[in-house]
């Protein structure tokens, strides 16, 4: 798309914002219907670009895309009328008489940009906050994923016109265009390093941002977990999507004592829920392009692989793999993996995890495994993460009742249900004063009697 069809749609959108439509409740409430309506009619169309672009089930496209896209469509219908409406709040004494409020209001023109690696979802998601919040939207889907990128823009022309919900596809030179444009604000999922793109691009309009990246999250398993349980909750968060999920457990950190025989339950879960030839599995995935296929493969150390490492060129699939005698220096520890490689690390003290842990980059995510709640209490308030689990991985996600974002280098803002809205709106801080009542103690001259009222007002 040419940057003068962007500026145009830009342009557009400001214009339709402006005439205040999206102001009303029931306007968005439509809205979203008509989204969720047509996502329904569309569910063999998503089924089948997911396949394409990576290779993922049905069952898995509804699981980690679809569904959770509609449960927040059900989530915002039910609750956007509460959320949108004015809060009475204490006026203070000296201010009386007032009636003190806070209005929640859309910021205008939102620019949403998506990754490929759940590209349904994570494009699909924040519009549905964003339009209950009311606002316009453009969204910016990832180039790497073509075949879903076309659903949803079919989607959004079903539903919407383009001076409301528009899609602008492409590569890097839309990206450049669109960053170059004043929108009122930008919500952006992706890598850290264009992460910082987006913010430095947007500090020239001083545009607020949400960033939602990734960083390596570790998995702590201490000694007194369920190993049993914990390898087949590990197993399926790790690999799902073929490890290409930003809060995927990106390596165990466990207790020198108790690896081996995490190492082993692993193992057995793997060929449990993949069966002895992962590749020749029709539910498994793949990577999403030869580039990423081929940093992956090159993170994998055949002398330090205990399980897996096979490789489908043709088919850019690579087997869940498990790395032991992994140390902090190896390449596989220098990055975050996003694909199905799970290095094993060991401890001697929790205390020593902990401390390490907090000397990296802030994870995106955090899971701890064990039988001591005292100790799952200790590692969650000390270390530093965007969110996490208590014996298990990836399902604090799936849930519209709490927020998901970043933190520190992971990223910054939050999304889903309550939090989305608010994300996506500016809360107007308002005092009605009345006029039949007009103290006079703020007004010069000043005067003795008034600065005792005053102090008596404000301490």
């Amino acid at each position: 798309m040419a940057a003068e069809e962007i500026k145009q749609i830009l342009e557009k959108q400001r214009t339709f914002f402006y005439t205040g439509s999206t102001l009303s409740v029931d306007y968005r409430l439509h809205a979203l219907r008509r989204l969720k309506a047509c996502i329904l009619r569309h569910e063999a169309e998503i089924n089948h670009a997911l396949k394409e672009d990576l290779g993922k089930s049905p069952f898995e496209s509804y699981m980690c895309e679809t569904g959770l896209v509609l449960s927040e469509l059900t989530y915002m219908l039910r609750h956007v009328r509460r959320f949108s409406k004015e809060k009475t709040v204490r006026t203070p004494l000296a201010q009386f008489h007032s009636r003190s409020f806070k209005k929640p209001s859309p910021y205008g023109v939102t620019l949403i940009m998506s990754p490929w690696n759940y590209p349904f979802m994570l494009t699909l998601e924040p519009l549905v906050d964003a339009i209950a919040a009311g606002n316009t939207a453009v969204l910016k889907p990832s180039a790497y994923s073509p075949a879903t990128s076309a659903v949803i823009e079919q989607i959004v022309k079903e539903c919407f016109r383009p001076e409301y919900v528009a899609v602008v596809t492409g590569g890097r030179s839309e990206n450049t265009c669109l960053l170059s444009e004043h929108f009122d604000y930008i919500f952006f999922t992706g890598s850290p390093a264009v992460g910082k793109e987006v913010m430095r691009h947007a500090s020239d309009h001083l545009t607020p941002v949400t960033l939602e990246l990734g960083g390596k999250s570790p998995c702590i398993v201490e000694k007194s977990a369920n190993l049993k349980l914990a390898a087949k909750r590990i197993v399926f968060g790790k690999y799902l999507n073929c490890g290409q999920t930003c809060v995927a457990p990106d390596y165990i950190y466990c207790d020198r004592t108790v690896k081996d025989a995490l190492i082993q339950e692993l193992k057995q879960e793997i060929v449990k829920q993949f069966g002895s030839a992962p590749l020749d599995n029709t539910d498994y995935g793949k990577i999403i392009n030869e580039k990423h296929f081929r940093r992956i493969v090159g993170l994998i150390d055949q002398k330090k692989t205990v399980h897996g490492g096979g490789i489908n060129e043709h088919s850019l699939q690579i087997e869940p793999t498990i790395l032991d005698r992994v140390t902090w220096n190896d390449p596989v520890m220098s990055e975050e993996i996003f694909g199905p490689v799970l290095p094993v690390i060991t401890y001697d003290s929790i205390d020593h995890a902990i401390a390490r842990i907090n000397a990296m980059p802030h994870p995106l995510a955090l899971y701890i495994f064990t039988s001591d709640k005292t100790l799952a209490k200790k590692v969650t308030t000390r270390c530093g993460f965007g969110g996490g689990c208590i014996n298990d991985v990836v399902i604090h996600l799936a849930t519209s009742e709490m927020g998901f974002g970043g933190f520190g280098e992971s990223g910054m803002g939050s999304y889903h249900g309550k939090d989305g809205f608010d994300t996506f709106s500016h809360t107007k801080s308002i005092v009605d004063k009345k006029n039949w009542l007009d103290l006079p103690m703020r007004y010069q001259p000043y005067q003795k009697l008034y600065e005792k009222l005053l102090r008596m007002f404000l301490k």
